[in-house]
């Protein structure tokens, strides 16, 4: 039987090996050189490890943390048998994972105390958050909710028909209100949409200027406040699209939305086509948010839930 069996089909379990392969290709090829002819891990050993971490964009901090700990068992054990190595490296991932509340979900679901359940969405363009609300949007339509995608990116003409195109794939409901619209005004009415009709889903897309920009963090607060003026406790959601391809970049991403709004949970994309799948433990030591999503592929049915199980399996499989 799979070790994944018990979280993911067939399917799945392939979509995520070969979403995380180059990352595994670069990160133990690494590691085995580093070993190669050596009978235990010793300090030299950790330096050329210290720099194999931050190489594969787990970030220093996050580096440091892992390798403090790895010197705390040579210093007890005296010696470690390289063939330990990968055990106690997974075993130290594992605990980093575990720190960042993250929820091992086994299937798209959500609160459905408060309908409609509001999502917003946040990310800078490129990193495919459009990409991933539709994805999203598809299933839940698969489990026979009802989605509507608000098109509050208004900056930008691309945006909004971009999201109309994946409505009409996820077969869902489609709101907007054209280019240069209020996005709070476009949210606020989203919302009124999606109440009228008796939704299940709001998903509300933001524009994704460059996180430097001090006015869009404004903007995304006004946006949140009049989510939350025309339905209490919304939105119940904040979702952080960041690419993962793009390594450290994307934690100094996250630094800027986490600050400028109450981000809840973040998607990572593009996982499949990089070999920086190491910054998923420096983003989840770091901000000690739950990734909820990760992208292993460009189908629409390659958005996957994140598995901390069957991600440090994967990795070390």
């Amino acid at each position: 039987m799979s070790l994944f069996s018990k979280y993911f089909s067939k399917d799945k379990e392939e979509d995520l090996n070969k979403g995380l392969e180059k990352t595994k290709k670069s990160f133990f090829g690494q590691i085995s050189k580093a070993v190669a002819g050596k009978s235990k891990v010793d300090e030299s050993f950790l330096d050329e490890l210290e720099g194999i971490l931050i190489s594969s964009d787990v970030g220093l901090d996050t580096t440091v943390k892992i390798i403090e700990r790895l010197e705390k068992r040579v210093a007890r054990d005296k010696y470690l048998n390289t063939s330990e190595l990968n055990q106690i490296l997974k075993s130290e991932i594992a605990s980093i994972l575990a720190e960042n509340n993250t929820t091992d979900l086994e299937d798209f679901t959500f609160d459905e105390s408060a309908r409609p359940h509001v999502m917003m969405v946040v990310g800078v363009n490129g990193v495919g958050k459009t990409t991933t609300i539709g994805k999203i949007a598809h299933q839940y339509k698969l489990k026979g909710k009802h989605v509507v995608l608000g098109a509050a990116d208004t900056f930008r003409a691309a945006a909004v028909d971009q999201l109309g195109i994946w409505a009409d794939r996820a077969k869902t409901y489609f709101f907007n209100k054209g280019m240069q619209a209020d996005p709070a005004a476009v949210a606020y009415e989203a919302v009124q949409y999606a109440q009228n009709l008796d939704l299940d889903v709001c998903i509300i897309d933001t524009a994704g200027r460059l996180h430097t920009k001090k006015y869009l963090m404004e903007e995304l607060t006004k946006i949140k406040n009049s989510i939350n003026k025309k339905l209490p406790e919304a939105p119940h959601e904040v979702l952080l699209v960041l690419d993962a391809s793009t390594g450290q970049n994307a934690i100094e991403q996250a630094k800027h939305f986490t600050a400028a709004t109450d981000v809840t949970a973040i998607a990572l994309t593009k996982l499949d086509g990089s070999a920086k799948g190491g910054v998923v433990l420096g983003i989840s030591d770091q901000f000690k948010i739950p990734i909820k999503y990760i992208g292993v592929g460009e189908g629409i049915e390659q958005l996957q839930l994140f598995n901390k199980k069957a991600f440090i399996d994967s990795l070390f499989s």
